[in-house]
């Protein structure tokens, strides 16, 4: 963990019928939409620079690596909660911690962390993160 901390930020999902394997749970991809999709509610929502503010600049963030510890499942119609918030920020981009809990039981169903990349839309290559962007996410 880094020396800063950053805020951490809640969405709220429910487990849908196409999320669910054919062992009755949600498939261990389905996962990763969840925190980008909770990440991409809270940049709007939370940060106040939506995924389309980057995209007007020309940037857009992409998933580097991913690391998730699955612990317990989560089943049709359930309720969870995906808590995320940066771990780090520097000018090659950022770790964005997350935990999936079940709403009900409280129980964490996985965490792990994806590391992302600004990427320059127009080369597909990586871009320095602006100076501005840090500091508006490290409040």
């Amino acid at each position: 963990m880094s020396e800063k901390q950053y805020a951490t930020f809640e969405t709220e999902f429910r487990v849908r019928p196409d999320d669910i394997d054919m062992f009755q749970h949600v498939h261990n991809s389905k996962y990763f939409d969840y925190v980008l999709a909770a990440r991409y509610d809270q940049m709007e929502r939370c940060y106040g620079m939506a995924m389309e503010k980057f995209m007007e600049r020309g940037f857009g963030w992409v998933v580097r690596t991913a690391h998730v510890e699955y612990k317990r499942a989560l089943t049709m119609g359930e309720y969870f909660i995906v808590k995320t918030g940066i771990d780090t920020i520097n000018d090659k981009g950022c770790r964005v911690v997350f935990t999936i809990t079940n709403k009900d039981t409280t129980k964490v169903c996985c965490d792990g962390w994806f590391d992302y990349v600004m990427i320059d839309m127009a080369t597909g290559r990586g871009a320095k993160v602006p100076d501005d962007v840090i500091e508006h996410y490290s409040k």
